[in-house]
């Protein structure tokens, strides 16, 4: 099979493949400046197995980019430009790119002949997505072209798929469930309406005059587009809202239900190359975000911590199987061998099945929390905060939050004698961490919850709102 982008070129070279603010771009188009960039990056000596670091935001330029890999047998490694310098470096350091791309840099020309495209193997790797493990370094999660392939036709299968179809992609293309979308339109041959950003009046404008008929949003975006339009009901060319990256507040769902939004709540992760549970469409949204059933070819089950399966109805750890599974973490072996010990993706994720096979998410077995679709883990907070010289202990957790699904929120114990308040914290947070990662809410307190093993009792910390 030849690459994605050349077979859909081939059949439907006219129909559009990408919808910006300023232009659409036809499939055969896109297929003649993707082969473009593919010869700069052979120019540059990228070829089969390398990497291409892409640091880039929503742009023309990274789907090129999605597809020009593919050509030269390449990976993909999308990087979000909110990143500070030293995160992205870190991420840069495990993947060894043999070239990167930022934003800003001025677009290649064809500057050689691209060797004949390579036949494009589904067990090979496509791109590293990174995501926060449970020690709060980045992992490079690997997914292969067979991961897209078969995440791309179990979510056809599950929300239908129409040639055009007018998918609203304003999630990060660094994110999985950005960069799902770019797999699954060139499959199937629709068009991506690409934002460079989310901004709730663009999106309304976009579902008004654009076409729209499916659009992934966070619960965040959902509620902010809501809100904005006054929860009056979507426009009629609308048929599927994949809602994940967070567990969806009830009173969101509720909302949306009465404003008949066809609002789809999945469960899904970046190791599972995105979604592994939808509602089906037509069935009612359960305030408690349940009835979400596994894809075609995606098996669930719910587990102890043997991974023994548990009796429907009980709460365990999810554990996932399929061809949408990675094959493993980038450069680290042991976690990949406990990641899918005995041939299941264990998430961390804690989850309840009901007799018939229905998915409830119930919360999370590890310390990561979700702040408006973003992973973020507080090791990594704590860390950073605990470097400041006027902090002798800090702890991080999570905090229910009606629009983001949780905060981030910070404990800190000063050191004797210091004054140093959240103004001073918060901008030392932001020059080393991202945005999304700087608490929202401090507290300052004599002294932190620990068991008699020194070990933070992160749950006492999160029983209790810090003061705002």
């Amino acid at each position: 099979m030849n690459a994605w982008i050349l077979e859909r070129a081939a059949r439907t070279p006219d129909a559009p493949a990408l919808v910006t603010s300023d232009t659409t771009v036809s499939y055969a188009q896109l297929a003649d400046r993707a082969l473009a960039r593919a010869a700069a990056l052979c120019a540059e000596g990228v070829g089969a197995g390398d990497r291409v670091a892409a640091v880039l935001g929503n742009t023309a330029e990274l789907v090129e980019l999605f597809h020009a890999t593919s050509l030269l047998g390449a990976l993909l490694v999308p990087l979000s430009p909110r990143l500070t310098v030293p995160e992205r470096d870190r991420h840069l350091e495990d993947a060894a790119p043999r070239t990167s791309t930022r934003d800003g840099e001025r677009p290649p020309s064809r500057v050689a002949a691209l060797p004949s495209p390579r036949p494009l193997v589904l067990g090979a790797a496509a791109a590293i997505v990174y995501t926060s493990g449970t020690s709060g370094e980045p992992k490079g999660v690997v997914l292969t072209y067979g991961n897209l392939l078969a995440s791309a036709v179990a979510s056809a299968f599950h929300i239908g798929s129409l040639p055009g179809d007018r998918w609203l992609a304003c999630l990060p293309l660094c994110h999985v469930g950005g960069l799902a979308i770019l797999a699954r339109s060139v499959l199937a041959g629709s068009a991506v309406v690409l934002h460079e950003r989310f901004d709730p009046a663009a999106v309304s404008h976009a579902l008004d005059r654009d076409g729209i008929t499916v659009a992934s949003f966070v619960p965040a975006m959902l509620e902010r587009v809501l809100t904005l339009l006054r929860d009056a009901p979507p426009p009629p060319a609308l048929r599927a809202v994949l809602l994940g990256g967070a567990p969806a507040p009830a009173p969101l769902l509720e909302r949306a239900a009465k404003a008949g939004w066809p609002v789809l709540p999945t469960y899904g992760l970046t190791e599972a190359c995105s979604q592994v549970a939808t509602l089906p469409p037509g069935a009612p949204l359960r305030p408690d975000g349940g009835g979400l059933r596994p894809l075609p070819g995606v098996e669930l089950r719910v587990a102890d911590g043997d991974g023994r399966a548990l009796p429907p109805g009980s709460a365990g750890e999810i554990l996932v199987r399929g061809d949408t599974v990675t094959p493993g973490y980038w450069r680290r072996p042991d976690a990949s061998r406990t990641l899918l010990a005995g041939g299941w993706l264990h998430t961390g994720d804690l989850g309840v099945l009901d007799g018939s096979g229905a998915l409830r998410v119930v919360g999370r077995r590890d310390d990561r929390l979700i702040t408006g679709g973003e992973n973020v883990h507080p090791a990594e907070i704590e860390t950073v905060l605990l470097a400041h010289p006027d902090v002798a202990d800090v702890g991080v957790a999570g905090v229910a939050d009606p629009v983001y699904g949780q905060r981030v929120s910070a404990w800190i114990v000063r050191r004797p004698g210091s004054g140093i308040d959240e103004t001073a914290l918060e901008r030392f947070a932001r020059a080393q961490l991202a945005s999304y990662k700087v608490p929202r809410s401090w507290r300052f307190v004599a002294a932190l919850p620990r068991n008699a093993g020194g070990k933070l009792l992160r749950r006492a910390l999160s029983d209790e709102a810090p003061r705002d």
